[in-house]
């Protein structure tokens, strides 16, 4: 066997081995679709804030401003989690493979603990009225779920993470700019994480 011929075996072989200890069925585009939703919870949630007139005149004059952000904020997420869902399960089943394996079931475990944490502080934070640190545990639990669970799947995970908490350590410190923050953290370093991916694996 010619030398060329056995790296070329043992780049083969590394690949499937990379592929069957990595979760690769997550959709760039649905990460990009995820940015998406983000960004339009955003934008409607500062029209709330800057148009409290309007938006008393839509919904009502008693309008329970936190517990309307907490809505869009659960929209945003149901929204996500299906759309997530149904392009992995659709990408799985083009590349012939199941979507719920050994390697699916420890990137759920792994991504798990942190974002369980993160959304029962941040519900503790809703309950008590420290509404404008919510959007910093958000981000900086969701970093760390994708920092935990990035060796299971694509390694652009972890750098995505680690940029997602800065930006929930920037928003501790500024607090008044949480809303800005999570636009920027959920909706704009989403769609660019979910472009490179595309672009990287599935292009």
């Amino acid at each position: 066997m010619e030398q060329k011929d056995l790296f070329r075996e043992l780049g083969q072989i590394r690949s499937l081995m990379e592929k069957s200890s990595k979760f690769v069925s997550i959709s760039g585009l649905s990460g990009v679709l995820m940015g998406c939703y983000a960004l339009l919870g955003t934008l409607l949630g500062y029209y709330i804030l800057q148009q409290p007139e309007s938006t008393a005149l839509l919904l009502g004059e008693n309008l329970n401003k936190p517990l309307l952000f907490l809505m869009i904020a659960l929209i945003v997420l149901l929204s996500s989690l299906v759309t997530g869902w149904l392009m992995a399960r659709k990408k799985a089943r083009k590349n012939k493979q199941s979507i719920w394996n050994i390697t699916s079931k420890s990137l759920l475990f792994a991504v798990s603990i942190p974002l369980l944490t993160g959304g029962m502080i941040s519900l503790l934070f809703f309950v008590q009225g420290y509404y404008q640190l919510i959007a910093a545990m958000l981000l900086i639990f969701y970093g760390l779920a994708l920092t935990a669970g990035s060796i299971y799947t694509f390694a652009e995970a972890k750098g995505l993470g680690i940029l997602e908490i800065c930006l929930g350590l920037i928003g501790i410190c500024f607090p008044d700019n949480g809303l800005l923050l999570w636009g920027l953290g959920f909706g704009v370093l989403h769609i660019i994480y979910g472009f490179i991916v595309y672009k990287k694996y599935e292009s």
